[in-house]
């Protein structure tokens, strides 16, 4: 069976998946193989959990992918609502860490960004980081405003450039959500993530002419993200995840875009955890503890994990996963509690 899942990786690289339709394709073809690999999150049983995948339109005329996981035997006692990091998908490993948030009595609510996993858009575009959030906003609104879910408390879960849209999403409704938590959130790219200051500038002026080109380059992500060698091996089977050069265009939208939330840190009001690793190589962890220091919340926590690399959810070995599993399903219970109890 390896040596098959191998091959089947190796034709891969002669898919083209700028759209959303061969992307969906592909990742039909591999869910079999995909549900039986050997992950922590990947095994976590979905007993008990119902779980629901939808397409639907958006105001922009967007066809978006979501997914939901709700607690079969009684309501949710809150909705997380989750935006995912840079070239990613709600789908494949999330899947686990969705269940276990599940099966600890949330419901969870996910979508794919335009571009990005199964919904429409050319892979891994991003013509405005401001419009991908109007879009994440309309979606988890539509959710927020079910009378089944409305009285609930809801909280943001942002992972890497997740945490950019999380905290983006918090600016601009201040007062809408009941708590964010953050896992390695992009506030700031790692320094040696980002190109050259002559060549940043010359790949800036070239975003205007070239937008959807792929010219940044960029280091290998998986071998930065990853510190678990044995879970290394099992990212490529994320195939639809965007493993390319990020298009010109987008990586200027993320570089702007984290400028302009390391300048807006203090506005952060909302209680608030952050979750970083110490040893991360690809958002930078002292803008973490930045934020942490600067944001005005009264409810602020942090917790940094030694020798712990990017991926703190996917690609630690299985004691700092469970770990940090633990530590935001706690967050969540105090929180909740204090909600239901207020």
């Amino acid at each position: 069976m390896a040596e098959l899942d191998n091959e089947e990786l190796r034709r891969l690289k002669d898919v083209n998946m700028d759209e959303a339709p061969a992307r969906r394709h592909v990742r039909d073809c591999f869910k079999d193989i995909q549900h039986n690999l050997d992950h922590i999150l990947i095994k976590t049983p979905g007993d008990g959990i119902k779980t629901k995948e939808s397409y639907e339109v958006n105001s922009r005329g967007v066809e978006i992918f979501s997914k939901s996981w709700l607690p079969e035997a009684s309501r949710p006692r809150a909705l997380v609502c989750f935006c995912h990091g840079y070239g990613d998908t709600c789908t494949f490993f999330f899947e686990g860490i969705a269940r276990r948030l599940a099966l600890s009595g949330y419901g969870v609510f996910a979508m794919d960004y335009p571009g990005f996993g199964l919904s429409e858009g050319l892979h891994g575009y991003i013509s405005s980081f401001d419009l991908l959030v109007e879009d994440v906003i309309e979606h988890f609104s539509n959710i927020k405003e079910n009378s089944e879910f409305s009285s609930l408390p809801s909280f943001l879960f942002g992972q890497s450039m997740g945490g950019a849209v999380s905290l983006k999403i918090h600016f601009k409704q201040p007062n809408a959500w009941t708590g964010a938590f953050l896992v390695a959130p992009m506030c700031k790219i790692a320094e040696d993530m980002v190109p050259p200051p002559v060549l940043k500038h010359i790949l800036i002026g070239l975003s205007s002419v070239l937008p959807k080109h792929k010219l940044v380059p960029q280091k290998d992500l998986t071998d930065a993200a990853f510190r678990d060698v044995t879970k290394r091996k099992l990212a490529p089977y994320n195939v639809i995840c965007y493993c390319d050069k990020p298009r010109l265009r987008t990586a200027v939208e993320m570089l702007r875009t984290t400028q302009e939330i390391e300048q807006q840190l203090h506005k952060v009001c909302l209680p608030i955890l952050i979750l970083h690793g110490e040893a991360d190589r690809m958002t930078d962890p002292s803008v973490s503890r930045e934020l942490y220091e600067k944001a005005k919340s009264s409810d602020k926590k942090i917790v940094l994990y030694k020798d712990a690399f990017h991926s703190l959810l996917e690609g630690e070995p299985d004691e700092v996963i469970l770990r940090v599993l633990s530590d935001i399903i706690s967050w969540l219970d105090d929180h909740s509690f204090q909600v239901e109890g207020s």
